[in-house]
């Protein structure tokens, strides 16, 4: 791939991040609540009023990230929506549990009130990273006392005691490192941690360096391999939990790795990530004869129990471009180039929605639209992480070469 042609892919890129912002501004900012209409079909129309706090915190910090950061995005109604929209999820999005502690919804209704709690962290999380990127945008202490106060809640439930999150504990249950809990714990230290200045990476040092134990325990059956789910010791779990595999969380987690490496000088942490958690997940995971990543394995070549393992869904693919883009600006090793290459042209072939704009979310396997709506319970913006990341100056350093 020469310079010209990754121009070329950045323009495109470019242009579908502007169709995709239009599109949520044209139709997901709720003008009499606030916050943010999720449910959006093909075409635009709202198809339930239900909100979810995974994507109301998603995109308050695509919006302040975009205005803080492109200079093209600084317009009023950018702030406008990222303002709307916190002020909605700081109000709502928070119910106390009867523990004593805060919780974050997963489900609200259209005017706030809580419906449905998750007994995981990750609502949390978004929370996190909205409140976290709002206050660099208005310079509210206050919002950022809120996130870091709420990232000690997560840490206190992850690494001491779970039962604030609601789970039993049963008699038959066995704890396990899952990877997207320290995977997302990593990517808010570095949201916690960006620009703060000294005294605040050093509060979070500790805690990066134990999500990076835990991530790295992951590389499993002697290196080939990256399982979803081992014991808290590192040692493979049995059964089907065991074998799970998914490929588009291992090359996040190798991205987030590489940050870290990179960030911290260790150089043997950025070689394990790109060649155990980039690498390795693009050849066990991609579809030989489709295209495209699958979303779950087993590693032992038997069925996946999860009905939807052999589809193509939106994220994955947008882990690996950055995993791979990350990975060969780092390295200039061809090869990297060439697997970016080849997951673009999947990738802008088979997702995006050239009629009515923005993507289609979920693929068969064989690439063909399996579910058109635009946003739902899980999906939100389909391309803003990769700008929303580290991509553009990326691009900007390797189309300078």
């Amino acid at each position: 791939m020469s310079v010209v042609t990754l121009e070329k892919c950045r323009e495109n890129i470019r242009k579908q991040l502007d169709n995709v912002v239009d599109f949520w501004l044209k139709y997901s900012l709720d003008r009499v609540h606030g916050g943010f209409f999720t449910c959006i079909g093909k075409d635009g129309k709202i198809y339930d009023e239900l909100k979810y706090v995974w994507l109301q915190g998603r995109q308050v910090w695509m919006y302040c990230r975009l205005y803080r950061t492109m200079d093209r995005f600084h317009k009023p109604e950018i702030l406008e929506a990222a303002t709307v929209g916190g002020a909605f999820l700081r109000k709502f999005a928070r119910v106390s549990s009867s523990s004593g502690q805060w919780k974050c919804a997963f489900c609200l209704t259209r005017d706030g009130k809580a419906l449905k709690v998750q007994r995981t962290i990750f609502s949390e999380c978004f929370y996190i990273m909205a409140m976290d990127e709002l206050s660099r945008l208005t310079g509210d202490k206050d919002m950022q006392l809120e996130a870091e106060q709420m990232m000690e809640q997560l840490i206190y439930w992850v690494q001491v005691d779970p039962s604030g999150l609601g789970r039993p504990q049963l008699p038959g249950e066995v704890p396990i490192n899952s990877l997207s809990v320290p995977m997302m714990l990593m990517c808010l230290v570095q949201q916690l941690t960006e620009g703060r200045g000294q005294e605040v990476a050093q509060k979070y040092k500790e805690l990066g360096n134990w999500c990076v134990e835990q991530i790295l325990q992951h590389i499993q059956r002697a290196g080939t391999a990256i399982l979803e789910n081992v014991s808290v010791d590192g040692s493979e779990l049995p059964g089907c939990q065991g074998r799970l595999q998914n490929p588009g969380h291992a090359l996040e987690a190798g991205w987030f790795l590489m940050l870290y490496g990179a960030q911290s000088g260790d150089k043997e942490i950025h070689r394990t990530a790109i060649r155990n958690f980039v690498e390795l997940p693009y050849q066990y995971g991609w579809d030989k004869e489709h295209g495209g990543l699958f979303y779950f394995l087993d590693v032992d070549g038997h069925c996946p129990t999860q009905l939807e393992w052999s589809m193509k869904l939106w994220w994955p693919h947008c882990e690996a471009l950055i995993a791979f883009l990350m990975a060969y600006s780092h390295t200039r090793k061809p090869e990297l180039l060439e697997i970016f290459s080849e997951v673009y042209q999947y990738t802008f072939s088979h997702f995006p929605d050239a009629e009515n704009g923005e993507w289609f979310g979920y693929l068969t396997q064989e690439g063909k639209v399996a579910l058109d709506f635009k946003g739902g319970p899980f999906k939100g913006k389909s391309i803003v992480k990769m700008y929303g990341t580290h991509i553009s100056v990326m691009f900007n350093n390797l189309t300078r070469m």
